[in-house]
């Protein structure tokens, strides 16, 4: 990728997002966005960066109607950051109603919301993400009240546009997110048998 490296935008989001909660949630998309990455043979410091910074402006600038993503994107747009990551983290949010055109930008939307839930699921287990299967991610799903916040429509539509199969997608994402597990906060707690 030309433009800013991954420093670059990690600098970025920790000038932006105080929330260490806002900024797992990047990390992880970021690591499931590198994993789609090797595996399609895309770049992958484009699409991991993508990840990074899709939610840059979410903490100061939440509101739909005129913040988050626009200021991100012009913050974006004037550091010379590429277009086809600027369409993605665009068409991440429908309310814009930009279309989602690119294997980035599709990827990006699939992986968003699943990554927030996968932690969530994560985060209630004796041994954090070790060993969570896809199968109780879905049992998860299925329960309105548990990370009522997280919209599944969204999970659904993104998995279903990315036109992969759900548990191999869900598979992929807790993967991911695995390998990095330390920096989410995704570790079974101190003194937990696994």
């Amino acid at each position: 990728m030309d433009g800013p490296t991954r420093e670059d935008a990690w600098d970025l989001v920790c000038e932006w997002i105080a929330s260490d909660s806002l900024r797992k949630h990047v990390l992880g998309v970021e690591a499931a966005m590198r994993a789609y990455a090797r595996r399609d043979g895309e770049d992958e410091d484009l699409w991991g960066i993508t990840g990074l910074v899709h939610d840059l402006d979410y903490e100061r600038y939440p509101d739909p109607d005129t913040g988050h993503p626009r200021i991100a994107l012009d913050e974006l747009r004037g550091r010379g950051y590429p277009e086809e990551l600027l369409d993605a983290v665009a068409g991440h949010a429908e309310y814009l109603n930009v279309p989602r055109t690119t294997p980035l930008a599709m990827t990006l939307f699939a992986v968003d919301e699943l990554s927030g839930f996968i932690a969530a699921c994560a985060l209630v287990r004796p041994t954090g993400i070790d060993g969570l299967k896809p199968k109780s991610v879905r049992k998860k799903l299925k329960q309105p009240s548990f990370a009522a916040k997280v919209d599944r429509e969204q999970i659904r539509r993104g998995i279903e546009e990315l036109g992969v199969e759900e548990s191999e997608h869900i598979q992929l994402v807790i993967d991911a997110m695995a390998a990095r597990a330390g920096e989410l906060g995704l570790e079974a707690p101190s003194g937990s048998q696994s």
